[in-house]
């Protein structure tokens, strides 16, 4: 299994209350992780509530998605080495959005600019 594999074989559940940790650590809140996912991906509580639930690996939650937000490509930067606007893996690309909105959301960026208002 390469590495992209492996990614997408993990599981979203165990990767979520990282992300939380993540930034509660900085003073920011599960809420706002929440709200970073819903905006990416349309699910709303319960959805995504059922995808942990589920126990989803990160290629299904990302393919079952309701809808990613059409303004992704204004997410740009980079995360863990790799520039996101240049990643074309698809399904990479989308873990590592998220990855970087969680990321901004910990280093203190104001919501509207996370959520590329």
């Amino acid at each position: 299994m390469n590495h992209n594999e492996r990614v997408y074989k993990m599981i979203f559940a165990s990767v979520y209350p990282l992300y939380i940790q993540k930034v509660e650590r900085k003073g920011r809140t599960k809420a706002e992780v929440d709200e970073i996912i819903y905006w990416l991906t349309g699910y709303n509580q319960q959805t995504l509530q059922q995808k942990i639930d589920d126990k989803s690996d990160f290629e299904t939650f990302f393919a079952q998605a309701p809808q990613m937000n059409p303004n992704v490509s204004k997410i740009t930067g980079v995360i863990c080495g790799y520039r996101v606007e240049d990643i074309e893996d698809k399904l990479m690309q989308q873990v590592r959005y998220l990855d970087k909105l969680v990321d901004e959301l910990a280093k203190g960026k104001a919501m509207e600019k996370i959520l590329r208002k």
